[in-house]
């Protein structure tokens, strides 16, 4: 009698547990999802592009779905492969970014667009199949202008995994949760990013001026007008690191540069997780060069900074296989280095709008 009575109240609980997920099931097909323009600024993307836009034809939401894909003027067979896939897929438009900068192709591709919600996403993105879901579910609950979630690093070679893991790791890049993960709430920016298209035209879309940095200055004035941007660890894209130790010098350098930028035009931003590395840039420097001319304890300095790096890596590197482990002093010194050398180089002049030669004209 017992039994019985138990495989009733079973029987009870998993229909009343299927009708609860018919319910859901209902719930969400019956809603009015919001139709969505996704928009890509490409260059010189054959290997990753056709990867990156199935990605994103392949979501698994609900709503009407386009891809405006700004083409700019590549030296490969990019142009090519997106009028191939354009071809193959209506949802799928076309249009050229001549100058073949990240802003710029992001406020044609944004103009071309039709719909009220803009998903941005880069041409070696990787995003899993519910990041619109996610990223609609987010705006609706909180409110917020601009959401974004994880830029997961992952690389493939010893290198890259080493590059990976200083990118996700306190040591490397900071507190940013965009980069190390955490609980889900208001922040400054976003990696990415899906925004109202209302907060896009409130605020004029993006600062041309900036070839980098243009999403932490965009986020910025979207703030300063009254908007939120919301960090959501259910929105995570996968990302490629620098293949080698050159080009990531490059971006960090250039990171650096472009983050003073952001500085001189909007005072009161930096703090000290952006000032860190060029203070350390000179104090290694004054160091070294103090130990060179005999002050001795002036070596201090630079060799604490790369003892911290060992002992860092140690800690941080915890998992990686050895040949990626051995790299990551390196890649913690290489990004911490240039993004100061950058800072402290910036041209006064850099992000001002370039005056025309005569003869020119406005288009």
């Amino acid at each position: 009698m017992k039994q019985q009575t138990q495989q009733t109240q079973r029987g009870e609980r998993s229909r009343a547990d299927s009708a609860e997920t018919d319910t859901r099931e209902t719930g969400a097909a019956e809603r009015t999802w919001p139709a969505v323009s996704v928009v890509m600024p490409v260059l010189n993307e054959q290997r990753h592009l056709t990867e990156a836009v199935r990605g994103i034809l392949t979501q698994d939401y609900p709503g009407e779905l386009e891809l405006v894909l700004a083409i700019g003027p590549s030296r490969d067979r990019t142009e090519e492969i997106a009028r191939g896939l354009a071809a193959e897929d209506p949802r799928v438009l076309v249009v050229a970014n001549p100058t073949g900068r990240t802003p710029q192709g992001l406020n044609i591709a944004i103009k071309a667009s039709q719909y009220s919600i803009i998903v941005r996403v880069d041409g070696h993105s990787l995003l899993p199949a519910d990041y619109v879901r996610a990223a609609v579910e987010t705006m609706e609950e909180t409110g917020a202008d601009n959401v974004g979630g994880i830029m997961a690093a992952e690389g493939v070679t010893p290198f890259e995994k080493a590059v990976a893991r200083a990118m996700t790791s306190k040591i490397g890049v900071g507190n940013a949760r965009f980069h190390t993960g955490g609980e889900a709430g208001e922040v400054e920016t976003v990696y990415l990013g899906t925004f109202r298209r209302s907060a896009l035209d409130r605020v004029g879309g993006y600062d041309e001026t900036f070839t980098r940095a243009q999403d932490w200055e965009m986020n910025h004035r979207i703030r300063q007008t009254g908007g939120r941007i919301f960090f959501t660890p259910r929105m995570r894209v996968t990302y490629r690191p620098r293949p080698n130790l050159r080009a990531l010098a490059k971006q960090y350098f250039h990171t650096g540069r472009w983050r003073r930028v952001v500085g001189r035009e909007h005072q009161g931003t930096l703090n000290l997780r952006y000032l860190a590395p060029p203070i350390a840039v000179v104090a290694m420097t004054a160091g070294a060069v103090a130990g060179v001319f005999g002050f001795w304890p002036g070596w201090i300095v630079p060799g604490g900074y790369a003892a911290a790096m060992i002992v860092g890596a140690a800690v941080e590197g915890r998992g990686l296989p050895v040949s990626a482990w051995i790299r990551l002093p390196l890649v913690y010194a290489t990004m911490h280095v240039t993004w100061g050398i950058g800072f402290l180089t910036s041209p006064p002049r850099l992000g001002q709008p370039t005056p025309m030669k005569p003869g020119e004209s406005v288009h």
